[in-house]
């Protein structure tokens, strides 16, 4: 097995269905944006497809959750895909003809998990596979998620519930999955002393990966996760939430610059704090997650422009959130801008140096060791910014290049002033 950090050196790109198809994705969608992808995205970087919440509930519809519903599970309490929204997944094959496909594509498939053991399985007694346990025995009755009734946390201190997790990624490695989205942990509060906290399940999942012949990139949701605990996340996941669900709304794309300048300097090779899925293009077509169903995200264009660069210079993860067939052509080149993703994947540094509430101002070095400098208009006009490039560090003068134009654009001396649009952003690199 690699280390850790050796399956994402770089922030992972890819597809996630949850924005657009909330719990009820099926396997035409799944398959027809890997198609997408494989045909449009591949070439930038583009490579997983990401199913999201409850593939094993053979009844969701949008973003809500039929409570206590009956869940498609084995006999040692393992949650399967749906055999009527994932069709290849009968005689017991699971997710492998769809990983198969999408490996066929040059591409990595991922699934979505809830923390614990289904409390289906629990009410149950069923079997944990290769033990004379059950799962009522490793199950915590009161380690529930707020939000979500199908799981149990498990009790972290009894036989049993380490064995549980590994047989759970022993599947997932039989199916060929590249990349597990763990929810409802990220943001549990870590208690040192409570057994209880996520802390022990995530290293019993970090301890399952490790053990199952399979690299998996891991990410945890939902945030905020906490700072304090950043040592442990970084040796333990390669992802991280930094915030709860984000969406098409201007003020939490603001609060935003607040999370990113609490994490910047926790980013680094195989440890990616994530800014979450970016909203764009067609969202929320089986439900009104923060507006109308069915529609084209809700940022202005100069919003998704500040949305891409701030995720970019971070270096947040890249998870497409739209359904992507259904991209115009003003989303597509949002995400195929060699140079803006080329500061997501390849720069360092990265580091605020402003913020007054209206001007936020980024800094950091290319993969040419060249200075980038981020200029983003938080307010509601627009505005000429004036950036001493001296006190940053950069003195003499450079060609600057605009990243998001593409083309160079003149010669800064010790000084860079900008238009920006509200609520907009320039990036350039200084040559």
């Amino acid at each position: 097995m690699k280390n850790k950090n050796d399956v994402a050196k770089k922030p992972p790109m890819g597809w996630n269905s949850w924005d657009c198809y909330g719990a009820a994705v099926n396997e035409e969608q799944l398959i027809g944006n890997a198609e997408y992808m494989r045909d449009n995205l591949k070439k930038y970087g583009w490579e997983y497809v990401v199913c999201d919440i409850q593939w094993y509930e053979p009844k969701a519809k949008n973003t809500d959750y039929n409570n206590f519903t009956e869940l498609c599970m084995d006999e040692y309490s393992r949650l399967i895909p749906a055999e009527n929204r994932f069709p290849s997944s009968k005689n017991g094959v699971g997710f492998k003809n769809i990983a198969d496909r999408i490996h066929g594509m040059g591409l990595k498939f991922g699934i979505h998990i809830m923390r614990g053991i289904p409390r289906q399985a629990v009410h149950n007694n069923t079997k944990i596979l290769g033990t004379d346990i059950t799962a009522r025995q490793i199950a915590h009755h009161f380690s529930v998620c707020p939000w979500n009734t199908d799981m149990y946390g498990v009790d972290t201190r009894v036989k049993g519930a380490q064995e549980y997790y590994n047989s759970l990624f022993k599947l997932y490695a039989e199916w060929g999955v590249d990349f597990v989205k763990a929810d409802d942990i990220a943001n549990t509060e870590f208690k040192p002393n409570e057994p209880y906290s996520a802390r022990e399940e995530i290293e019993m999942i970090r301890r399952a990966i490790d053990s199952c012949g399979r690299d998996m990139v891991l990410s945890l949701s939902p945030g905020p996760a906490q700072v304090e605990v950043a040592d442990h996340l970084m040796k333990n996941a390669n992802m991280w939430r930094m915030t709860g669900d984000f969406w098409d709304v201007w003020d939490k794309l603001y609060e935003m610059f607040e999370k990113t300048e609490k994490w910047y300097p926790y980013v680094g090779e195989g440890c990616w704090p994530d800014c979450d899925m970016l909203p764009l293009g067609n969202i929320s077509v089986n439900g009104t997650c923060h507006g109308p169903q069915n529609r084209y995200t809700q940022f202005t264009k100069d919003e998704q422009i500040t949305l891409m660069t701030l995720w970019s210079i971070f270096r947040s993860p890249l998870m497409f959130g739209g359904e992507m067939r259904n991209n115009d052509e003003w989303t597509l080149s949002l995400i195929t801008n060699e140079e803006i993703l080329d500061i997501n994947q390849n720069s360092h540094s990265a580091k605020p140096v402003f913020d007054d509430g209206k001007t936020i101002v980024w800094q950091s070095i290319s993969a040419r060791e060249n200075p980038v400098i981020a200029v983003f208009n938080a307010d509601k006009a627009e505005r000429e910014i004036a950036v001493d490039l001296e006190e940053l560090g950069i003195s003499g003068e450079h060609t600057l290049r605009d990243l998001w134009k593409k083309e160079n654009v003149g010669r800064v001396n010790n000084k860079l002033t900008v238009t920006v649009n509200p609520h907009g952003a320039k990036i350039y690199e200084l040559y």
